[in-house]
C-alpha cells in the first residue's frame, strides 16, 4: 500500500475562467488570474491498495458514488498510466469550508488530489506537470497548485496550459472577506456552465477583451494599485455573470443578498474605504480589501441582512504534502 496526503487552498479568480475551447482537456477560452486563500483548504489522502476492486471516495466522512467518483477515477487513471501501476485507490478528502457553493471547492480538491495521488503512485511531478494534471479534473484547480498570486495561461494546447505564480503571498497584503449568503450546493455546477457559455451572445466579446483585462489586473497586482485593481476585478466579475445570465439555459447565481453586498461595497468605496467585490459561479460574494481594512469590512458584512457568515482569508501558499492522520 502506497499512501500520501496533500493539502491545497481554494482560490479566488480576479480575472475569471468561464468557457472551454476543449471540454475534455479543460483548455480555457481565456487566461485567468487568481489568489490562493490561506486558511481554507481541502486535505486529501490517497492510498493505492492491491486489494481494492474499484476506487473509493470519501468526502467529509461520507462515501461518494456516481459522477463525483467518476471525476476522481478519471484523474487517478491518468496517474496510473503515468506511473504504470494497476492498483485502485481509496481517496479520503475533507474541506473546512462549504463545498459546491462558489468558493472553488473543486479547485482545492483536484489540486490536492493531483499532488497526493501522484506522490502515492511514486511520481515526482514538477509544478507545471501538477498544474496540468489538476486542470484535467477542474480547470481552476490548475491555479491552486502554485502559491500566492497566480496566472493560468490559456496556451496553445495541453502542454503549455498551466498556472504559475506572478507574485508571492506576501507581495501584497490583500484579504478576501467571503460573504456567505448560501452554503447550500448550487443546482448547476461549473462544468455544466462552461459547456453552455458559447450560447451567450456576449461570450465572444468577453473573450476578445480578455488580454486587456489580464494585463490591467496583472499590472495592478505587481504595482499594488488598489484603485486600478478594483475597477478591473469588478468589471470582469460582472462580465462573466452577464454571460451566465444570457446563456441557454440562463444561469442566475446571484441572490438578493448577493446584490445587497455588491451595492454596499460600491457605496463603501465612495466613502473612501478600499474594497471591491467579485463573485464566482455561486451566490457568495468575495470582498477583497487591504489587510488594514479587513476588520471593518468583516464587521460591516456581518450586519447586512442575508449574510449568514463571513470567512476571512489572506493570500495562501502552494499545494503541499502533509502528514496523514
Amino acid at each position: 500500500m502506497t499512501t500520501a496526503s496533500a493539502q491545497a487552498n481554494p482560490n479566488i479568480a480576479f480575472i475569471k475562467y468561464w468557457g472551454n475551447r476543449d471540454n475534455v482537456l479543460r483548455l480555457p477560452m481565456n487566461g485567468s488570474i487568481s489568489m490562493n486563500l490561506d486558511g481554507l483548504y481541502t486535505r486529501t489522502t490517497v492510498s493505492f491498495q492491491p486489494s481494492l476492486p474499484f476506487d473509493e471516495l470519501i468526502i467529509n466522512g461520507h462515501e461518494v458514488m456516481g459522477q463525483g467518483l467518476d471525476r476522481i477515477s478519471y484523474i487517478l487513471d491518468i496517474i496510473r498510466g503515468m506511473a504504470n501501476i494497476p492498483e485502485r485507490a481509496e481517496v479520503m478528502s475533507e474541506n473546512n469550508f462549504p463545498s459546491g457553493a462558489g468558493i472553488a471547492s473543486s479547485a482545492s480538491a483536484f489540486a490536492a488530489l493531483a499532488l497526493a495521488g501522484s506522490k502515492a503512485a511514486g511520481l515526482d511531478l514538477s509544478e507545471q506537470e501538477l498544474s496540468r494534471l489538476a486542470r484535467r479534473g477542474s480547470g481552476s484547480a490548475a491555479r491552486s497548485i502554485p502559491g500566492g498570486f497566480v496566472e493560468w495561461q490559456a496556451g496553445e494546447g495541453e502542454e503549455d496550459c498551466f498556472a504559475f505564480s506572478i507574485a508571492e503571498p506576501d507581495h501584497w497584503k490583500l484579504v478576501d472577506c467571503v460573504a456567505i449568503v448560501s452554503a447550500s450546493h448550487k443546482k448547476t455546477g461549473s462544468t455544466e456552465g462552461h459547456s453552455i457559455a458559447p450560447t451567450s451572445p456576449l461570450q465572444a466579446a468577453r473573450i476578445a477583451d480578455a488580454p486587456r483585462r489580464l494585463a490591467l489586473c496583472r499590472n495592478a497586482i505587481l504595482k499594488r494599485d488598489f484603485d486600478a485593481f478594483a475597477s478591473i476585478v469588478e468589471l470582469d466579475s460582472d462580465m462573466m455573470h452577464s454571460v451566465m445570465m444570457t446563456s441557454t439555459p440562463a444561469l442566475h447565481y446571484w441572490k438578493p443578498a448577493s446584490m445587497e453586498v455588491m451595492n454596499n461595497v460600491r457605496a463603501w468605496r465612495v466613502e473612501g474605504i478600499p474594497a471591491c467585490y467579485t463573485v464566482d459561479a455561486g451566490p457568495n460574494v468575495h470582498v477583497i480589501c487591504p489587510e488594514t481594512e479587513a476588520h471593518i469590512i468583516e464587521k460591516r458584512l456581518r450586519e447586512i441582512p442575508g449574510v449568514e457568515n463571513v470567512l476571512v482569508a489572506r493570500a495562501g501558499g502552494p499545494a503541499k504534502i502533509v502528514n496523514g492522520k
